[in-house]
């Protein structure tokens, strides 16, 4: 296989031996003790707390509050939605003894909430004065997972999950939308990840759930990651849960919920994305430092060290987060090599010549510029918009990717070969027999029925029967 100097398989190689390479080498994540679990390592968790701030901003700017629900779950919850407790049932982690006897009840370790917030949300709303009851939860859940892959299939991982409650469907659906706007935006504009948004089709809904919409990704492998889902759940829970209001007109009705989670497996999204054969690009709106200076000291030279601490300050106080890294026994070449793996967007190398010419060398991480003598005093002024400009070009680069790897295909013979590489957009029967033949003989399932595609009737690409959405479905291979 080929590697570079670090011992990084190459993407064209494998790729999925490049991924599980490069998120430990930059130090992202480590192996738990427990089978499927993962550390996640300041570095890796910086990118997390960056991106969740951020979510939570947009969360509580739309009326939604933070709460917090227990992580034992009674198993009996679970079992009032048969739908819910059959989709969890293979991935649930079950405690069955606890202070040294064994429990009258188990207590299912959270996989997801909907089963106790609707407890909670039965006894504090009863009237449409209630309503609507827009709640979020940051919590860790735990599926238990057969093949875990750091960041996209673990035993435990962190999210977000917003459960709120409605008068009608309307006000529901306005909801699910509402959430899967605001992921669509944070993947967009902080990942620079193109997502789609979509509609998934029955097979592929949240357990229990009436509608599930998604956000789905293009990595770069041509693979499928889904970032980002929100559910329409009908009064389903309502009516398990009893969760009922009084109308305006005395009546009395069950409430209309919504569920929705983005979690850690963005950070494994922004990886695949983005990363290269040199190791890791981080869009800069979430990169943990924005711009690394490496002073060129040779042995020791304060003037430098200070110009570089001065400048590191200027640019903090623009709001750039900048690191020094003057560790003196590794050599510049070394730090060069290792914050290419790290993926910060713009590297500064300081010396002693750069110094008297009052100017310093600037790397970007990615694109055509090579090094640049650039002024030091102008630098707190130009340097956002350098970044702006990064964040772009990734976007930018991302999109070309998806879309030169999508192919609107018509005939069977084609399906395959389009999803070996990518995405298909294909017409669909939405049997369920069909899609399951379609998985079995090329690995690709239904990703999703885009918002934003055209509308188009036919025959379905595989069997021939007419399409059942109105428009072309997104196939791909995914995570």
């Amino acid at each position: 296989m080929a590697r570079d100097e670090r011992g990084v398989t190459a993407q064209s190689e494998d790729f999925a031996a490049w991924y599980n390479e490069v998120v430990f080498k930059a130090g992202l994540v480590d192996r738990g003790p427990a089978k499927g679990t993962m550390v996640i390592r300041p570095y890796g968790y910086r990118l997390w707390e960056l991106l969740q701030s951020e979510l939570d901003r947009r969360i509580k700017d739309t009326g939604h509050e933070n709460a917090y629900f227990p992580l034992l779950i009674p198993e009996s919850y679970l079992g009032r939605e048969a739908e819910h407790v059959e989709g969890f049932s293979p991935e649930l982690a079950v405690v069955t003894r606890a202070g040294g006897k064994v429990l009258e009840e188990p207590l299912v370790v959270r996989p997801t909430s909907e089963t106790v917030i609707g407890e909670m949300m039965a006894k504090w709303i009863s009237s449409h004065r209630d309503l609507p009851l827009l709640l979020n939860q940051w919590a860790n859940v735990v599926r238990w997972e057969l093949r875990p892959r750091m960041f996209l299939r673990t035993t435990e991982f962190l999210w977000q999950e917003g459960h709120t409650a409605h008068v009608d469907e309307a006000a529901a659906r306005r909801e699910t939308m509402l959430a899967l706007d605001i992921y669509h935006e944070v993947a967009r504009e902080l990942a620079a990840i193109p997502v789609v948004p979509g509609e998934k089709t029955p097979g592929e809904r949240f357990a229990g759930a009436v509608a599930t919409y998604t956000i789905e990704g293009m990595m770069r492998d041509g693979r499928a990651l889904q970032s980002g889902t929100s559910h329409y759940m009908g009064t389903k829970f309502a009516s398990a849960f009893d969760i009922r209001f009084t109308s305006e007109e005395g009546r009395e009705k069950l409430c209309h919920t919504t569920s929705w989670g983005m979690s850690t497996r963005m950070i494994g999204g922004i990886v695949m994305t983005h990363g290269d054969d040199k190791g890791l690009v981080f869009p800069p709106r979430l990169a943990p430092h924005q711009v690394v200076i490496v002073p060129i000291t040779r042995g020791g030279n304060v003037a430098v060290e200070e110009a570089a601490d001065e400048l590191a300050r200027r640019l903090r106080s623009v709001g750039v987060r900048t690191h020094v890294d003057a560790r003196p026994h590794l050599t510049p070449g070394f730090k060069y090599n290792e914050w290419e793996m790290r993926g910060v967007p713009v590297r500064l190398e300081l010396g002693p010549r750069d110094l008297e010419a009052r100017t310093v060398m600037m790397v970007k991480r990615l694109g055509d510029d090579g090094k640049q003598a650039v002024p030091i005093d102008s630098l707190p002024e130009t340097m956002p918009g350098v970044l702006d400009d990064f964040q772009a070009f990734l976007l930018a680069r991302a999109t070309a990717f998806r879309d030169d790897h999508t192919r609107t295909v018509d005939i069977w013979e084609d399906f395959a070969d389009a999803v070996s590489t990518g995405w298909a957009l294909a017409l669909h029967c939405g049997i369920a027999a069909c899609e399951e033949e379609i998985k079995f003989l090329t690995a690709a399932t239904p990703r999703c029925v885009p918002l934003g595609g055209e509308p188009e009737a036919g025959r379905c690409v595989r069997c021939g029967a007419a399409s059942a959405y109105g428009k072309r479905v997104i196939f791909g291979r995914a995570y």
